[in-house]
């Protein structure tokens, strides 16, 4: 899974390199405006490109985490209704 959105967040920052690149060395030499808008589009592949890398599946169980503090644990497993392991 990690490595699934690794190679997306890669391939998606790839396609923001060759939009920005090649907007101003080839396009412009035929129309600028057509490389502003690839450049347009360019800047607003790495936001997008960072919250896919970011995002956590179904099967990512973060929350069950234990915090460390022995007192919020607890508490956080009694509002849950589980058993705490001794």
């Amino acid at each position: 899974m990690y490595a699934r959105r690794r190679h997306l967040y890669f391939g998606m920052m790839t396609a923001c390199l060759v939009l920005f690149v090649g907007a101003w060395a080839v396009v412009r030499l035929w129309s600028v405006p057509a490389a502003v808008a690839m450049c347009v589009v360019a800047m607003v592949i790495p936001p997008v490109a960072a919250m896919v890398a970011n995002r956590r599946g179904p099967e990512d169980r973060w929350w069950d985490d234990p915090s460390g503090d022995p007192k919020s644990d607890e508490w956080w497993d009694e509002l849950d209704g589980r058993k705490r392991r001794q």
